[in-house]
């Protein structure tokens, strides 16, 4: 559940940027289908597209047993993943 919580976080932060710029973002919690929304002119730091891979979390860490169980190490780098990028939709909403 605390790799679901992080993925969440970084769907909504990417949410956040797309209503900032004037975009409905669609029903979804695939972050690299997010991050594709994104205008052209936008930065896209590696770790806001690495954050692609959170969207596995978005379901199968609610059902047990489809998927291999999430390590610690895992949920370091989803947390980790996480925080920079709401850090980085921060700044533009901020900015």
């Amino acid at each position: 559940m605390l790799c679901f919580h992080a993925q969440q976080a970084a769907e909504k932060a990417v949410k956040a940027v797309l209503v900032c710029c004037g975009i409905a973002p669609p029903k979804t919690h695939n972050v690299e289908r997010l991050i594709r929304l994104l205008p052209a002119t936008m930065q896209r730091t590696p770790d806001l597209l690495a954050s692609a891979a959170l969207s596995d979390y978005a379901s199968l860490t609610r059902y047990p047993g489809l998927k291999e169980p999430v390590l610690e190490s895992d949920y370091r780098e989803a947390l980790r993943l996480a925080g920079a990028v709401v850090e980085w939709a921060a700044e533009i909403i901020g900015g």
